[in-house]
């Protein structure tokens, strides 16, 4: 049995792994955020909520690893959710055109 993962929330066989990001985990780099995202889709997730509300400023390179774990998903009949994205993130994600592909949940603005 795996040992907690306080960057993960409920059960790992769930249809629905959530995954928490911080500023610390993203100052690692975002090696940890693809291990963490691909952990989640090879536990059976269909959907995976990436919980971005304690992240001041999202990469590039961090967005685009959710896309990887988005197209794992959608195959599945999944999605990726981006929980409580600030206006920085929101921008980011209108930039990139993101905001188009992965859904967003109680974010700061649902209109930008």
């Amino acid at each position: 049995m795996r040992p907690a993962d306080p960057t993960h929330d409920g059960p790992r066989d769930s249809d629905e792994v959530v995954v928490r990001l911080t500023d610390d985990l993203l100052a690692d780099g975002v090696a940890d955020i693809r291990w963490l995202l691909h952990d989640a889709v090879l536990s059976g997730a269909r959907h995976v909520v990436v919980d971005v509300r304690e992240v001041e400023q999202l990469s590039s390179p961090a967005v685009a690893s959710f896309l990887s774990a988005h197209r794992a998903c959608r195959a599945r009949g999944g999605s990726v959710v981006v929980r409580g994205a600030n206006r920085r993130t929101l921008d980011l994600l209108h930039r990139t055109g993101l905001w188009r592909v992965l859904d967003l949940e109680g974010s700061l603005d649902r209109s930008a």
